[in-house]
């Protein structure tokens, strides 16, 4: 009865960790690392075909985007997440493929010219498809049993429409364990959708620490500070171009700017345009418009009830085509533009930077967690110039960090949920997705208040049953010279053979000096006759 860290270990993205018992192997969310927690997601630190079972917190590619390698490489058991989940996935990771296949084509064309080899997407629209079609939708509150001894449960985490916390139950040789992951903890009094819903008991529990150093800005009233943002910009002749996760966080905003209209709160344009130019955000907003029974909170209901729609308003324009994208930045009428992705590293939003970043009367407003790494990072952190598309650009935008509508529990709140688990509390705590520096201080804060708690490290594994760390972890390997695959498909092959029979390696660390002899003694052997 195992727990492995294979991936948010000291670091914010790339969630994934697996439980392994009763000969079974079961993955709880398996996200894309990005930004500077990016080192390689060509490679899983495991062996797809071997994984039984996935369960998936929330559909934000951080938590769910290397479920198409998987089906790539050979997984095909079944992906349980929330129904709403199910939903947003399928738009998501097909969106996430067409970025990987067009980012690879780009690279061809660079590369072609320069005369290096040709590159291979991470994975592709097919694979998306085939990961799409192992969806198992889950009702909140069910126990689902996945195998003899291991069942879990799904409760409303509220961080993102469908989000949830998983209960496992783990049952081996008569000892049974529960675990709590928390996938990511939503912040309160959020538009839209209900607040984290409690889970009071477990043995382990595994949480996210993303704001665990620090409280969220206060803010009086989201619809008047945005409204006075917007308000001073298109007075002066500017765009407010905001970079927004195309699920979540746009329907959020549109839910305030329907406010906003309603309200007459901006007097400069009365009439201003919003547009939003994201098709996997229109995708999505048509999701959250679909029946919410079950997922909405009691504001949103009554918005329902009087007859209202959550994000109509007036002066709304919603792209699909890249030439009505383009077409944006040549009309000069001051607008607000939400664009993904929300920490700028893909999409259409660089192209909006491109044309607004320089000129001083335009605000950005970012309205979401920018990963260390992310060019979002460098902008809030007051990088005075960015290279996009080749070409330097100068920030003379002003840039606003609007804190408050955070989807992430901060620091007080995670203190809080974490005291939920007093009545017996859990053998072990371990703090989780948070730069490394504020998992180690968030657990030491548990630790101070009397739980057991510690920031685990990458492929540390965990024995559950002894309540003892089985093998110690390593930090991330370093970052990759390119994140693209080079060489033969046989070759790659060839290369993720290698990085398993490390890991083998390691697994045998404990073994004893006949066993490790032989081992030896054959891979000698095996290299021998491949020099």
């Amino acid at each position: 009865m195992k727990l492995c860290f294979y991936g948010a270990a000291h670091a914010v993205t790339g969630s994934c960790h697996c439980v392994s018992a009763n000969g079974r192997h079961i993955l709880i969310d398996c996200g894309l690392q990005q930004g500077r927690d990016e080192v390689d997601n060509t490679h899983l630190p495991f062996a797809s075909s071997l994984i039984d079972f996935v369960i998936v917190t929330h559909a934000h590619i951080d938590h769910s985007g290397r479920l198409p390698l998987m089906a790539k490489q050979g997984f095909n058991g079944g992906v349980y997440a929330s129904a709403m989940t199910c939903k947003l996935l399928d738009i998501m990771l097909r969106d996430s493929a067409h970025i990987q296949e067009s980012d690879a084509a780009l690279e061809n064309r660079k590369g072609s010219r320069a005369g290096r080899a040709p590159v291979e997407p991470l994975y592709t629209l097919a694979d998306a498809e085939a990961a799409v079609e192992l969806l198992h939708p889950v009702s909140y509150g069910e126990k689902v049993e996945l195998c003899p001894g291991i069942s879990f449960r799904l409760t409303d985490a509220g961080h993102l429409l469908g989000s949830s916390y998983v209960e496992l139950w783990v049952n081996e040789d008569g000892v049974e364990k529960k675990l709590v992951f928390s996938g990511d903890i939503g912040n309160c009094d959020q538009p839209i959708i209900r607040d984290p819903q409690p889970v009071c008991d477990a043995d382990y529990v595994v949480m996210e620490s993303t704001y665990g150093d620090r409280n969220h800005d206060q803010v009086g009233s989201y619809t008047g500070e945005l409204a006075k943002i917007i308000d001073e910009t298109l007075g002066h002749g500017g765009n407010v171009v905001i970079p927004a996760f195309a699920v979540g966080r746009t329907q959020e905003l549109l839910y305030f700017l329907r406010e906003i209209k309603e309200q007459h709160m901006v007097t400069s344009m009365p009439h201003f345009k919003v547009v939003v130019d994201s098709p996997l955000a229109a995708e999505a907003t048509r999701i959250f418009s679909e029946d919410l029974t079950g997922y909405l909170d009691e504001d949103a209901i009554a918005i329902l009830q009087r007859g209202d729609h959550l994000f109509h308003l007036d002066d709304l324009v919603i792209t699909s085509s890249t030439d009505e994208s383009r077409q944006l930045n040549e009309d000069p009428t001051p607008k607000v533009i939400i664009s993904a992705s929300g920490m700028c590293d893909a999409g259409r939003i660089r192209h909006h930077l491109k044309h607004n970043l320089w000129r001083a009367e335009c605000t950005i407003l970012f309205v979401g967690f920018q990963a260390p790494g992310t060019l979002g990072r460098s902008l809030v952190e007051g990088k005075k110039y960015v290279r996009l598309f080749g070409e330097d650009v100068t920030v003379n935008a002003k840039i606003v960090n609007f804190q408050g509508l955070s989807s992430h529990a901060d620091h007080d709140h995670l203190l809080a949920w974490a005291q939920q688990f007093d009545a017996p509390k859990p053998t072990e705590i371990f703090v989780v997705h948070g730069e490394g520096f504020v998992a180690e201080a968030f657990a030491a804060e548990l630790r101070r208040i009397g739980y057991s708690a510690h920031a685990p490290l990458y492929q540390e594994e965990y024995d559950l049953a002894a309540g003892a760390i089985a093998v110690e972890g390593m930090e991330m390997p370093k970052k990759s010279a390119s994140k693209w695959q080079a060489g033969s498909p046989a070759y790659r092959k060839l290369e993720e053979a290698g990085r398993q029979l490390e890991l083998v390696i390691q697994k045998n660390k404990g073994g004893t000096n006949k066993d490790l002899a032989k081992f030896t003694d054959q891979l000698l052997a095996l290299i021998q006759k491949w020099q």
